[in-house]
């Protein structure tokens, strides 16, 4: 397999790294962005009797393990649906996880799907937030209509809404690829999770997409 190349992209002064595990590495901070890992959510669809690889959210958790070994973060930001629904058996492999990584600075932006009560996450050194402003960024989980985002005091991070952006071949041929998408004012995340499906957006000429393959992040005109 080739080795994976991350691409470098400059933010209001800030030196951001676009992985293409679908993350970013925000080089002045340390720090590790991800949105929508949806734990759990394997757990939930087997609950239901649907069929899905047990191993699946701990393949998540395994690629998160590989980007705090290669690129020693402080922190990992979440923006929102670490978890997919309430506690279940994945919830045990989020704890192995966190306890292998005792100093690392965990903070979780409050999703729509976040319902674990807040007293778990404080018991795992988990800080909690609605919104939070880092240096010129704010990290929020849902994005931010337009005329909102004048009045924020920082640029947005966000996830909720898993974006991609469809390319389409020669012969005819589609494929949707998840995406970062950077607006104006305002940074869509794709999801971190394998188990996410994807929603193709619509997008301005002066935004800047970038589309994730397997190993690289490239930019699409």
């Amino acid at each position: 397999m080739a080795p994976s190349t991350a691409l470098p992209f400059e933010l209001l002064g800030q030196n951001l790294l676009l992985l293409p595990q679908k993350a970013i590495f925000w080089q002045q901070e340390k720090a590790l962005i991800v949105a929508d890992v949806h734990l759990g959510k394997v757990g939930h669809f087997r609950k239901a009797g649907i069929a899905v690889p047990r191993d699946m959210e701990q393949n998540d958790l395994a690629v998160l393990s590989d980007l705090i070994d290669e690129h020693r973060p402080e922190k990992i930001l979440f923006l929102g649906d670490l978890f997919h629904s309430d506690k279940n058996a994945d919830w045990d492999w989020f704890v192995l996880w966190r306890k292998q990584f005792p100093k690392l600075k965990i903070i979780l932006i409050r999703g729509n799907h976040d319902i674990i009560h807040d007293q778990h996450y404080i018991d795992l050194d988990v800080s909690l937030y609605d919104e939070l402003t880092i240096g010129p960024f704010l990290m929020l989980h849902h994005p931010l209509p337009e005329e909102a985002l004048q009045n924020t005091g920082g640029y947005v991070f966000c996830g909720h809404i898993h974006p991609g952006i469809s390319l389409k071949g020669k012969a005819r041929q589609s494929i949707t690829l998840p995406c970062f998408a950077f607006g104006k004012n305002q940074v869509i995340l794709p999801s971190f999770g394998k188990f996410t499906g994807r929603v193709a957006i619509r997008n301005q000429q002066t935004d800047h997409i970038f589309a994730v393959l397997q190993n690289k992040v490239i930019p699409v005109r």
